[in-house]
């Protein structure tokens, strides 16, 4: 259930989103105490009480539970992608509203804690880099399957500035999450919404700044 959305589910997809949230909660409890490499499959599974063969219908490996908070808030962002309307706005435009539209979707009991956790994991895991860029290609192209079925692209360049729009959404989204991070309080998504904006205004000073010689 997101916040936007307080439609009760029924009873079994209620069930099935408390244990996906256990296994999130239990794997970031454990990675936090233990480190990512510090803790087993089975071990994870004892302690969230599922079997091996229920965390495999909700995740694909260790690291995939450990970025879910993040890949989340993409799965939403694809879904508004799906019914915002296209209405003129410039593309980059739209795909910052979006993200923003997305991170008010998440779950207000405890998202933000549960970003926090899972980027001071990844700070220090390695291994889950290329977990995380592999992640980013898929959401990356699978948002540009959207854009080209819903807007209509211009023939010439059309697809590329696209791409480029969402490349540098996601550019913008990790710097913006990288400054809430490492802020010392106010880790709400509102904030991080806040950053994003913020981290957005930015650009078109970025875009013109120039290389000169130092004195």
């Amino acid at each position: 259930m997101t916040a936007e959305n307080s439609s009760p589910l029924p009873l079994r997809e209620r069930k099935k989103l408390r244990t996906r949230q256990t296994l999130i909660d239990t794997a970031l409890d454990l990675f936090g105490t233990h480190g990512f490499d510090g803790v087993t499959l089975d071990g994870l599974c004892d302690a969230a009480e599922v079997s091996k063969r229920t965390f495999f219908r909700y995740f694909d490996s260790k690291e995939d539970v450990a970025m879910a908070p993040t890949q989340d808030l993409w799965a939403a962002f694809l879904d508004v992608l799906e019914t915002c309307p296209a209405d003129g706005r410039q593309l980059l435009a739209l795909f910052e509203d979006a993200l923003a539209e997305a991170v008010g979707r998440m779950p207000a009991d405890g998202w933000a804690g549960r970003v926090l956790a899972s980027r001071h994991l990844a700070a220090r895991t390695p291994s889950t880099d290329a977990h995380g860029l592999a992640f980013c290609d898929r959401t990356t192209r699978s948002a540009l399957a959207v854009v080209e079925r819903r807007f209509a692209l211009p023939r010439s360049g059309g697809q590329l500035h696209a791409r480029l729009a969402l490349d540098l959404l996601v550019v913008l989204f990790h710097r913006a999450l990288d400054a809430w991070v490492a802020q010392p309080a106010g880790h709400t998504p509102e904030d991080l919404v806040r950053r994003l904006r913020a981290t957005a205004a930015e650009l078109p000073a970025a875009l013109a700044a120039t290389a000169e010689p130092s004195a």
